[in-house]
């Protein structure tokens, strides 16, 4: 191919009239020219790496808001989850007394009170029950499968 350096720039041609050095590379240019790439490729290089690093900290801040954001929504949440058992424990225990009043005139007052204790202990078991069938479908998606 050809017989010059990468980057080197022949010199300008004068007179043009068959000087052989005239297509020859200037040696000011030839020595200037790799370092001047080199130099070039270096600023572009850091340039790059100091446009990641503000890239990173960019990220890592907006995650680190979004995880306050999402952190707070969670408690809140959470806050709010436990305030709704409450009420709800309180309008159970609101039932449970009104059914024990209702029932009262029919059947005396422990009979009452047997009926609706019975009645939620049931609720309990059927509860329970539904609980530890979960328990074991849940336990036999993690145990080793021993099938052939």
């Amino acid at each position: 191919m050809h017989d010059s350096e990468p980057g080197a720039v022949p010199r300008a041609l004068d007179d043009g009239a068959g000087d052989p050095n005239a297509l020859a590379p200037d040696p000011a240019q030839a020595t200037d020219a790799p370092e001047n790439g080199f130099t070039a490729l270096r600023d572009d290089i850091t340039t790059l790496v100091e446009d990641a690093r503000t890239y990173a900290e960019a990220e890592i801040a907006f995650q680190k808001t979004r995880a306050g954001l999402a952190g707070k929504a969670g408690a809140r949440a959470l806050v709010l989850l436990v305030l709704a058992l409450v009420l709800l424990h309180l309008a159970l225990i609101a039932l449970a007394v009104g059914a024990v009043i209702a029932l009262a005139p029919y059947v005396t007052i422990w009979g009452a009170i047997a009926i609706v204790v019975g009645v939620m202990l049931g609720g309990v078991a059927g509860l329970v029950y539904a609980a530890l069938g979960d328990g074991k479908r849940l336990s036999a998606m993690f145990a080793p499968d021993n099938t052939p």
